[in-house]
C-alpha cells in the first residue's frame, strides 16, 4: 500500500495527460478503428512508459542499471531500423503492381503528390526547426508510416513520437482529408471524367523484373534509399516469383502482423510525458495535416496540367492517388468518382497512382538520407 501510495505521488502532470493520451489512442483504434494495427499498441505502450517507476523502461534495481523491455525493443529495431524495413518486406508481398503496368502514367502521380514533403520541410525551416528535423517532419507527407519512423529515427529521433502518431493518424483519416481538397480544386464536371481502362495481361517475366529493375535503378539514383526500396521490392520478389509462395504468405500475414506490434510497443518508448507534451508536438501534427493537404492538391493540380496536353482527358482526381496511403485513397477517388457520375469506375487508374506512391514515397524518403548525410 505504501509504495501505491509512493507512485500515485510521483505521478506529474505530463504523465498522467499521457495516460489520457493513451487511452485516447486505444479509443481511436478500437471504436474508430483508426490504424488499429498499430495506433492500438502504441496507446497501450503510452500506458506502460508513464506509469512511474515502471520496469518497462531502464531502470535502476540495487544501484544498477537494468534494462526494460520497451526500452530494449527501442534500441533493438527503431535505433537499428530493423523494423520498418521489415514492415517494408511486409507491404510489398502484398503490392500487386499489375494495375501500374496497365496505366504507367500513373507513375507520374506517384511522383507529384510527394511534393508536401518537401513544400512542408519548408515550412518546418521557417517555423525554427533545423533540416534535419524539418526533414524528419516534412516525410510524414509520404503517407507512408514506415518510411516517416525510418527517415525520423535517423535524423530526429526525439521527434519520433509526435511523427509517428501525426503519420498513421492522417493516414487513418484520409477519407476525411482529401475529398474536401478535391472538391475545391476540380469541378463537378472534371469529378465526373470516365477513363478507359483495358486490362492487358502483364507476363510473369515482366512482374518478376519489375522489382528487380526498380531496385538498381533507385539505387544507382538515390543509393541512400536501397534499403527503403530493397525491402519494398524484395516483398514484392517474394509474391511475384511464384516459387516461395510459403514465404509470400508469411510475410503478407505473420511478418506484418508480429513486427506491426513490435513497432508500435517500441514507438511508445519515445511518448512519455517530458518529450511528448511539448509546443513542437502541435506544431508537428498541424504541418503533418498540412503536408497530407498539399499532397493531395499537387497531385490533384498535376493531373490538371496534363491535360492541358493530353487529348484524352484524366480525371484529375487520380492525382490525388498518388499519395502512398494505399488503398485507402485510391477507395475514396472511387467513391468520388461514382458519387460524381453513376457506374463511373476508375479504381484501378487510381490504384496505379497508389502503388506507384508506395515508390515514390520511398525515393523520396532516399533523397532525404541521401542529399542530407542519412548514411
Amino acid at each position: 500500500m505504501d509504495f501505491f501510495i509512493q507512485t500515485v505521488a510521483a505521478l506529474t502532470v505530463k504523465q498522467a495527460a499521457m495516460l489520457l493520451v493513451g487511452m485516447g489512442l486505444i479509443y481511436l483504434a478500437i471504436v474508430k478503428e483508426y490504424e488499429p494495427a498499430l495506433l492500438l499498441p502504441m496507446g497501450f505502450g503510452a500506458l506502460l512508459v508513464n506509469i512511474p517507476f515502471s520496469a518497462a523502461l531502464t531502470h535502476t534495481v540495487g544501484g544498477a542499471a537494468q534494462e526494460g523491455a520497451l526500452s530494449f525493443l527501442f534500441q533493438a529495431g527503431i535505433a537499428t531500423e530493423l523494423f520498418p524495413l521489415l514492415i517494408f518486406i511486409a507491404v510489398g508481398a502484398m503490392i500487386d503492381f499489375t494495375p501500374l503496368f496497365q496505366y504507367p502514367v500513373a507513375f507520374l502521380f506517384g511522383l507529384t503528390a510527394q511534393a508536401g514533403i518537401f513544400l512542408t520541410m519548408g515550412l518546418a525551416l521557417l517555423l525554427g526547426f533545423d533540416i534535419k528535423e524539418a526533414a524528419s517532419i516534412g516525410i510524414i507527407g509520404a503517407a507512408d508510416g514506415p518510411t516517416s519512423i525510418y527517415v525520423s529515427a535517423r535524423f530526429a529521433p526525439h521527434l519520433l513520437g509526435p511523427i509517428s502518431v501525426a503519420a498513421y493518424s492522417y493516414m487513418a483519416l484520409v477519407p476525411l482529408i482529401q475529398p474536401p481538397v478535391i472538391r475545391l480544386l476540380t469541378t463537378p464536371r472534371e469529378r465526373a471524367i470516365r477513363m478507359e481502362y483495358t486490362d492487358r495481361k502483364v507476363s510473369k517475366r515482366a512482374k518478376i523484373l519489375f522489382p528487380i529493375i526498380v531496385t538498381l535503378l533507385a539505387g544507382f539514383i538515390a543509393p541512400a534509399s536501397v534499403a527503403l526500396i530493397g525491402f519494398l521490392m524484395f516483398g514484392n520478389l517474394l509474391r511475384e516469383s511464384g516459387v516461395v509462395d510459403r514465404l509470400a504468405k508469411g510475410a503478407q500475414n505473420e511478418l506484418a502482423n508480429i513486427v506491426t506490434i513490435l513497432l508500435g510497443l517500441a514507438i511508445s518508448v519515445t511518448l512519455d510525458g517530458e518529450r511528448f507534451l511539448q509546443t513542437s508536438t502541435m506544431m508537428i501534427l498541424g504541418m503533418g495535416l498540412v503536408a497530407f493537404v498539399l499532397d493531395t492538391a499537387v497531385g490533384v493540380l498535376s493531373a490538371k496540367f496534363l491535360n492541358l496536353f493530353m487529348r484524352v482527358k484524366v480525371n484529375p482526381m487520380i492525382g490525388a492517388a498518388g499519395i502512398s496511403a494505399f488503398p485507402m485513397s485510391a477507395r475514396v477517388i472511387q467513391t468520388m468518382a461514382a458519387k460524381a457520375s453513376m457506374n463511373n469506375f476508375i479504381l484501378m487508374h487510381a490504384v496505379a497512382a497508389n502503388v506507384s506512391g508506395q515508390i515514390g514515397s520511398v525515393l523520396a524518403g532516399g533523397l532525404l538520407l541521401g542529399f542530407l548525410g542519412g548514411h
